[in-house]
């Protein structure tokens, strides 16, 4: 047998959004989100495609999966594979407009339930954090304890998650395997195989079960990820390659030291969003083949700990 890769967005919906999958999609959340009687997702319901917003980079792909629970609250899931530029404000715009059209003209704001927006990611969003799932919400300045949870936003990031078959222990372990390999299995795995939730969730991403359409449609998605990231790959030599030209036109070793600095912290910049303090100390005091090292390792490296890591000792506390 051969299976779907969950990443990419047609296998995503199908396995997670389609009308078969209410017992999958709940299975994932209530894991994912550890959620406990009287707080289980009970329903399902999918946005229709051409009222929600387009994800940037891919022209017909939707945010188009939304859950309601038993209190009313909802929940909307996405799949990103792409760190595109402006990811984490859409996602932030999204959860707040989802939040805004629970009301129609005149009705009273206490009818506004939460809204958490969840998102897996197949990159690092956080490096700077070693937690495989991140949950922010708003919380006072003087005293984090005291929280507002109308509006969630929550972050699963597939690199993070490195466990082995035979080490698989909980639900949401078994979940991520799933999300990170079924596309390479051949076979469902026996410890996957003792969840019905996910047994049903490989019936549904077998290839064996889709028309030659649907086949052609999975193809094409992934062509279209492996095209973007070989652009971001493309992308990254050609910034190497000017930092090393710019540092030869300055004719000075420490010309061509800067140039590459300024590569290596943009390309950080887009890999991990803000480049923390530590991270640029070690930057601005290295040297042109510690650089270029670390440059030549990015697309490797899964955390800015551990491109460091074999240059200095661990990083401080301050992550600023």
């Amino acid at each position: 047998m051969r299976f779907l890769n969950p990443k990419t967005d047609f296998a995503f919906k199908k396995i997670f959004g389609s009308k078969e999958s209410g017992d999958v999609l709940l299975s994932f959340l209530n894991a994912m989100l550890s959620l406990q009687p009287p707080n289980l997702i009970t329903a399902v319901q999918i946005l229709d495609p051409y009222l929600a917003p387009k994800i940037q980079g891919m022209k017909d792909t939707y945010l188009d999966i939304q859950v309601e629970d038993q209190q009313d609250r909802h929940y909307i899931i996405e799949m990103q594979v792409l760190n595109v530029a402006g990811l984490e404000k859409r996602i932030l715009y999204n959860a707040c407009k989802t939040y805004a059209n629970q009301l129609q003209q005149g009705e009273k704001y206490d009818r506004l339930t939460n809204v958490v927006a969840i998102t897996i990611t197949d990159f690092i969003m956080f490096g700077e954090l070693a937690d495989q799932v991140t949950r922010f919400m708003l919380r006072a300045a003087a005293n984090p304890e005291i929280t507002l949870d109308d509006l969630e936003l929550v972050f699963a990031e597939l690199p993070k998650f490195h466990k082995q078959e035979e080490q698989l222990e909980s639900i949401e372990d078994k979940w991520f395997y799933f999300l990170k390999y079924a596309g390479d299995l051949k076979m469902v795995p026996k410890i996957l195989a003792e969840e019905p939730a996910i047994r049903k969730a490989f019936e549904l991403a077998n290839k064996a079960a889709l028309t030659p359409e649907e086949l052609d449609d999975q193809e094409r998605r992934e062509i279209f990820i492996q095209d973007q990231r070989g652009a971001i790959q493309f992308a990254e030599r050609k910034g190497r390659q000017e930092g090393r030209q710019e540092g030869r036109q300055e004719g000075r070793q420490e010309g061509q030291r800067e140039g590459m600095a300024k590569v290596l912290t943009n390309l950080l910049q887009r890999r991990f969003g803000a480049v923390p303090t530590w991270a640029s100390a070690k930057i601005a005091q290295a040297d042109l083949a510690a650089l270029e090292e670390w440059t030549g390792r990015m697309l490797d490296t899964l955390t800015l700990e551990s491109l460091f890591a074999d240059r200095a000792d661990t990083p401080p506390g301050d992550k600023g």
